[in-house]
């Protein structure tokens, strides 16, 4: 079971020259579709006076989420050879955007498609790419005596506690990685008096 993607660790830039034109080249980790909006809409405020914002994305760990924009440029040569370096460097959770200003020689279709791939893959080669697990969460609550059963499994298991409290009864919240979660959740589930709230 696949349970661990490739994804960045922060935003980094890198700038492309190529007859005149200028390309800025972004890498941004991003989790949702909102969030690409976000930064989309962040970055052409920045660059309002830039004849395009091309831009690609890939989400979630199988990687099925995708689009890409070539923004006012020739179709397929810009939003592609993006989202391409994207797939080359097995990255997910990622929007590339490249930002061009016009130096006034055109540089035709196979020109664009290269100066668009060159800019993307210079923002990736700058990023501190991290391996990350696809982790699921639980919630449940128990009785007091049986704290230790419960404990012995965190302890072995070595799920996050996300949240825990210790009133009448005891609550708890954890998140484990995909391939450990059906193994914590049937040990759990032997432990008395313990139930998953809906």
């Amino acid at each position: 079971m696949q349970d661990t993607f490739r994804t960045i660790q922060e935003t980094t830039k890198s700038i492309f020259a190529e007859k005149r034109s200028k390309f800025i080249a972004y890498a941004i980790p991003v989790r949702t579709a909102d969030e690409v909006k976000t930064e989309l809409a962040k970055y052409r405020k920045e660059y309002y006076d830039a004849r395009h914002v091309c831009w690609a994305y890939v989400l979630g760990a199988e990687r099925s989420d995708f689009r890409s924009n070539d923004d006012g440029e020739p179709s397929g040569t810009a939003g592609k050879p993006i989202l391409g370096q994207i797939n080359s460097a097995e990255l997910t959770d990622i929007l590339v955007l490249v930002v061009r200003y016009f130096g006034g020689i055109k540089l035709g279709t196979s020109g664009l498609i290269v100066a668009y791939r060159e800019a993307a893959a210079q923002a990736i080669a700058e990023s501190l790419v991290v391996e990350k697990t696809v982790d699921c969460e639980t919630e449940f609550v128990f009785e007091y005596p049986f704290m230790n059963d419960v404990m012995k499994i965190v302890k072995d298991l070595e799920p996050a506690i996300v949240e825990q409290s210790f009133d009448m009864d005891c609550r708890m919240k954890l998140r484990i990685r995909k391939a450990k979660f059906d193994e914590m959740l049937g040990r759990l589930e032997k432990v008395e008096t313990l139930h998953f709230p809906e």
